[in-house]
């Protein structure tokens, strides 16, 4: 783990610098220990895939104390336990959802019924939240479904589309240009903001299923979600 400034008034704390699970629970439970500390003067936590910023006011505290604090936690790798919750995700393949299908398919070789049986076979593992509020950045994806992103981004991805790009998928919590694979989209809101709303869906840390749903069942969610008669609390497994 290095320690260093990160500008005048934030902290950089990195750890192997690598796209690993193991690794990016070490950033979560140092990231869940310091908001039990409560530290005064932090502004701010920001977790990464392999790093943890931290923002803080340099009148209530100062890089020595926090380093401090941070050292305090002692060998992380002999705490990395998952913290957070698993979701399932409903999603719809079929051909107006799925933009980029056809693509991948010939891409990677995979028929669309292996491509969804691939893909929804996995737990992911959310290693951060960023791009778009509420936007996870979800890996591994199996390499049979690694893809690049597109040489020129699409103008506009509709909400709730679900993209490749390497080995990580994602979900985009709001309509917006982008260059992931879109290989299908769900009805489920990954961000909704507001005084009753609770932000993003998703969390660093979180663990995401998908399953396959008809045209049919994604316009029933949809619908129920709109009219405010879709609880939430069905998407946690535990």
């Amino acid at each position: 783990m290095k320690i260093k400034r990160y500008g005048d008034r934030a902290m950089l704390i990195e750890m192997k610098p690598q796209i690993d699970e193991a690794v990016n629970r070490q950033v979560h439970v140092l990231y869940h220990y310091l908001l039990d500390q409560k530290i005064e003067g932090v502004e701010s936590y920001t977790p990464a895939y392999h790093s943890l910023t931290i923002q803080y006011n340099t009148k209530a505290t100062s890089f020595e104390e926090l380093t401090r604090i941070v050292r305090s936690m002692g060998n992380q790798d002999e705490v990395s336990p998952d913290l957070g919750k698993l979701f399932r995700i409903p999603v719809c393949y079929e051909a107006g959802f799925a933009l980029d299908g056809e693509a991948v398919e010939e891409m990677t070789g995979v028929s669309k019924a292996d491509l969804i049986t691939i893909h929804t076979q996995a737990v992911y593992h959310t290693y951060m939240i960023g791009f778009l509020p509420g936007f996870p950045y979800l890996g591994q994806v199996d390499e049979r479904l690694a893809v690049g992103r597109k040489a020129k981004p699409s103008a506009i991805v509709p909400m709730g589309s679900v993209g490749l790009a390497g080995r990580q998928t994602g979900i985009y919590p709001c309509g917006s240009p982008g260059g992931w694979q879109v290989i299908g989209r769900t009805p489920i809101r990954m961000f909704e903001s507001g005084a009753e709303m609770q932000g993003a869906l998703l969390q660093a840390g979180d663990k995401v299923q998908f399953f396959p749903v008809s045209k049919q069942d994604y316009y029933r969610i949809d619908k129920d979600i709109e009219s405010g008669n879709f609880d939430k609390r069905s998407l946690h497994v535990w």
